[in-house]
């Protein structure tokens, strides 16, 4: 089976919040782009959640949405932050309690998988694995930089998930840790908030030349760095250019993608994340889930200009089409 194209309404987050677009025009707007794999946050797409219970009237209209654009549910991101839950550490039962809220909550809207922040102790997921697995669903734990398959700490859930035997327990890549170029669109803001250029092409060399974060922030405070200047420098403890052929031995536990990405050309290249090798790999590892479009480069232009996510969506999805080898691409303008 091919791997599919999907878009995680994360993507059109200022559109949503700003009241420009609503679960519908969300929806719709990544069905044209033939992006029929939706994955959401529960708190954008569902006002209140997880605080307060979502009525049978909003899981009703998300599924007649569903239905209407012809999409399929791929999976609820959900936010469990234990660390800092009413001022103290939510103790162990608590946790899984609230998975399973998320569990339920993600069956409700027809999703396979939901998404687990990596920070999540391993075994709280073991112990809410036998729950996963009445509802049908997969609990995925997002492997995000500065983390890696390679990483302590995901290794130690990985060997969890092996020992549990359980199938309703995997990971979901996010392919910002693949970053191997330093993305303009930072750049550009560094610069725009008062960034040296000399220190700004000092930290995109250095980056390309794969030099060690803490050389690199030692380096600028020499060179007069900082403020920004420093913070520019400090963005490479938290990015690398990890490799994609990692992703093979976890190949069997991966069931969806992040697509993560912060800048498209008018040519649709992504030109930090080298999603052609990326592709590559999961074809290799047999991957048939989604790759589901996560725009995050609003964040460094809102200061300069007003993003246009569904058009930086569109371009990655002509992108993905073509990546994918699809007889034909999403419109060349957007809808």
């Amino acid at each position: 089976m091919a791997i599919k194209r999907g878009v995680s309404l994360y993507s059109y987050q200022n559109e949503t919040f700003q009241g420009k677009m609503d679960l519908e025009d969300c929806i719709r707007t990544s069905a044209r782009l033939g992006a029929k794999g939706i994955e959401i946050i529960g708190e954008q797409s569902f006002w209140g959640w997880p605080e307060v219970g979502v009525e049978d009237a909003a899981i009703e209209n998300w599924h007649r949405l569903i239905d209407k654009y012809d999409c399929t549910p791929v999976s609820h991101d959900f936010m469990l932050d234990y660390k800092r839950y009413k001022g103290r550490m939510m103790p162990h039962d608590e946790q899984v309690a609230s998975v399973r809220k998320d569990i339920d909550f993600g069956a409700r809207l027809g999703m396979k998988y939901i998404r687990a922040l990596v920070s999540i102790d391993p075994q709280v997921l073991v112990d809410a694995a036998p729950y996963a697995e009445d509802k049908a669903i997969v609990i995925l734990v997002e492997v995000h930089a500065p983390l890696h398959f390679d990483h302590p700490w995901i290794v130690r859930h990985a060997e969890a998930f092996e020992k549990s035997r359980s199938d309703a327990l995997g990971f979901l890549p996010d392919l910002g840790m693949f970053l191997h170029a330093f993305p303009p669109v930072w750049k550009e803001k560094f610069l725009r908030i008062g960034v040296p250029q000399k220190i700004a092409d000092y930290v995109e060399q250095a980056y390309a030349d794969r030099v060690l974060s803490e050389y690199v922030i030692l380096n600028v405070r020499e060179m007069g760095g900082e403020g920004p200047a420093i913070a520019m420098a400090e963005t490479l403890r938290h990015n690398s250019a990890f490799e994609p052929k990692r992703m093979l031995d976890y190949m069997p536990r991966i069931h969806n993608v992040h697509g993560k990405f912060y800048q498209m050309t008018e040519d649709c290249v992504e030109p930090s994340i080298p999603y052609d090798e990326i592709v590559k790999v999961l074809r290799q590892g047999g991957y048939d889930g989604y790759i589901c479009s996560e725009y995050e480069g609003n964040r460094w232009i809102e200061d300069a200009e007003e993003p246009d996510s569904v058009e930086q969506v569109r371009r990655q999805q002509v992108m993905l089409a073509r990546l994918l080898g699809e007889a034909e691409t999403p419109a060349l303008k957007a809808a």
